[in-house]
């Protein structure tokens, strides 16, 4: 039957071409022939097609399910055994391909190595009726790469090869406010995510107030928005998104206002604080030079006195025999004159004895 459809292929193609062959020498004719029999052999081998549609490159965030696409279409002419295979391209050219797993004669073989393989399967229960789709579980890194699906059915055969790129989500992201909030001066706002596969996209916006008006140039790659001259317009609620291929987060900050303090009431504030510090000073100073002069004042008089102080008394030298004499008719006459005389005696007597001797007894 094949035989049969390469004739009638051959004269439909002569018939369209209407050439008349004693126009062609005979190196020419045996050209023309090749060409004919590569033409239609062409013809027939791709009748087997992957018709798949959608991306050539998958992107999948790490630990979702990973489905790489291999929808084929087979032609009537191909009677032979339908076999499928799913093979990682190594990216070193010199060194063999993985194959992964293979169907051939109505059964599933796999290849890989078994934590490779964990939850890799075909994506229908039966690769026949035109779905040889992989699908990957869970997704690591390990699974990262290039895959050829190949599918043939004698005499037809074809393939294709998709890429899949694993991924990691980005992190819940911190957001945080630079600078004092005050009117006037200028306050930026950053948003940061710790993880997350490149490159990291982040968007602010404005939850309450409308959009971010023109003047405003955030920097979608490092997450930060600069107000230059920050006003009381400017307050509200600001949410920052990261996001990449595979997944988006979010945070929020709230931006409030610092109206400027009142210069002249600063400097009137400053200047008084000035003039207090300095009088509380002047009186401390006065306080120690005070205190300094009194205790030299209190150190001079002491010695002083010291000075005009009269020598000690020594009474065992000073009294002589004529103080005993005196001392003994004192007594006398004390018991013979009555009180007012003989106080009057005594104080005659310690003047004489004064003068005698220099001191009192």
């Amino acid at each position: 039957m094949a035989s049969n459809q390469i004739f009638v292929n051959m004269n439909r193609y002569l018939g369209r071409l209407s050439i008349n062959y004693t126009w062609f020498s005979p190196r020419s004719s045996f050209a023309f022939l090749y060409a004919v029999t590569v033409y239609l052999s062409t013809d027939v081998t791709l009748a087997m097609t992957v018709t798949s549609s959608g991306p050539q490159t998958l992107q999948v965030a790490q630990g979702e399910q990973a489905t790489l696409n291999c929808i084929y279409s087979p032609d009537p002419e191909d009677m032979g055994e339908l076999d499928i295979e799913w093979v990682l391209v190594c990216p070193d050219t010199t060194r063999k391909d993985q194959v992964i797993i293979s169907y051939s004669g109505s059964h599933k073989y796999f290849h890989g190595d078994p934590s490779f393989m964990n939850a890799v399967d075909f994506l229908a229960s039966d690769p026949v009726q035109g779905d040889a789709s992989l699908v990957i579980g869970s997704v690591t890194v390990t699974h990262a790469g290039t895959y050829q699906c190949k599918v043939k059915k004698a005499p037809g055969v074809d393939m294709q090869k998709l890429s899949l790129v694993v991924m990691e989500r980005p992190s819940v992201p911190k957001c945080w406010v630079e600078g004092n909030e005050a009117v006037g001066k200028p306050v930026s706002l950053h948003c940061k995510s710790d993880e997350g596969s490149a490159p990291l996209q982040y968007v602010w916006k404005r939850e309450s107030g409308g959009p971010l008006p023109p003047s405003v140039n955030p920097n979608s790659f490092l997450g930060e928005l600069l107000i230059y001259n920050y006003s009381m317009d400017w307050a509200g609620t600001y949410s920052c998104e990261v996001a990449n291929a595979v997944g988006k987060q979010y945070c929020r900050v709230n931006l409030q206002v610092i109206k400027s303090p009142n210069r002249a009431g600063v400097i009137a504030g400053t200047v008084s604080g000035c003039l207090l510090l300095i009088i509380i000073i002047l009186i401390v100073i006065w306080l120690i030079v005070f205190r300094w002069e009194r205790k030299q004042y209190e150190r001079e008089l002491s010695n002083d006195i010291r000075e005009d102080a009269p020598a000690p008394n020594n009474r065992s030298t000073s009294r002589g025999p004529s103080s005993g004499v005196a001392y003994s008719q004192m007594s006398q006459t004390h018991k013979k004159q009555s009180p007012s005389s003989s106080t009057s005696y005594i104080t005659q007597s310690y003047i004489k004895s004064d003068s005698k001797y220099g001191h009192i007894v």
